[in-house]
C-alpha cells in the first residue's frame, strides 16, 4: 500500500461523520491519562502510596521511550526520540484516517495514549509514570494510563491481524 500516493484523502476522508466518534475516543483517552497525570503529580509526588501487595503509585520522571528505554541526559537525543515520536503520531492519524473502521478504533487507541505520552514529552520534558507493579521484590516497569492504552491498542492490533483475513 503507497500510503503517500495521495494525500489529499485526508481532505476528504478525516471530516467524515463516523471519524467523529473515533475522535471524541481519541479526546477521551487523552483527557483520562491527563487527569491520571494531573492528580499524581499534584497529590502524590513526594512519597511512594502503597495500594495493596502488588501495587504502589510511585511517581517517576522517564525522559526515554517505553519502559525507560533510551533514557540519557543528552537534550540532543531527547529531542531527535521526540521528533520521531511525534512523526509517528502523525503517521499513525493519516494511517487512521484512511483505515476501516475496526482499525479505526484500534489506531483511536494507540494515538489517545501516544498523544498523551508526547504531550507531557513537549511540556515537562519527561514522562510521569507512576504504576508500580510487583509481586514481593521484583517490579514490574513503572508506568502510566497512556501507556496502558497504547499496549492495549497495540495487542488488539496483534490479535486482529491473526484472527481476520484481508
Amino acid at each position: 500500500m503507497n500510503y503517500f500516493k495521495n494525500f489529499r484523502e485526508l481532505r476528504t476522508h478525516l471530516p467524515k461523520k463516523e471519524n467523529i466518534f473515533y475522535l471524541i475516543l481519541t479526546i477521551f483517552i487523552f483527557l483520562f491519562d491527563r487527569f491520571s497525570k494531573s492528580i499524581i503529580i499534584n497529590d502524590f509526588s513526594d512519597s511512594t502510596y502503597y495500594l495493596n501487595d502488588y501495587a504502589n503509585l510511585d511517581l517517576i520522571w522517564n525522559s526515554g521511550i517505553g519502559f525507560g528505554f533510551l533514557s540519557t541526559n543528552s537534550s540532543l537525543t531527547y529531542n531527535l526520540v521526540t521528533l520521531i515520536i511525534g512523526l509517528v503520531l502523525l503517521f499513525l492519524i493519516y494511517i487512521f484516517v484512511i483505515s476501516s473502521r475496526i482499525d479505526k478504533i484500534i489506531y483511536s487507541i494507540i494515538i489517545g495514549g501516544g498523544l498523551g505520552n508526547f504531550f507531557d514529552r513537549l511540556i515537562y520534558k519527561a514522562v510521569p509514570d507512576f504504576l508500580d507493579i510487583h509481586y514481593e521484590n521484583f517490579h514490574w516497569f513503572t508506568f502510566n494510563v497512556a501507556d496502558i492504552f497504547i499496549t492495549l491498542g497495540i495487542m488488539i492490533f496483534i490479535l486482529r491481524s491473526f484472527l481476520v483475513q484481508n
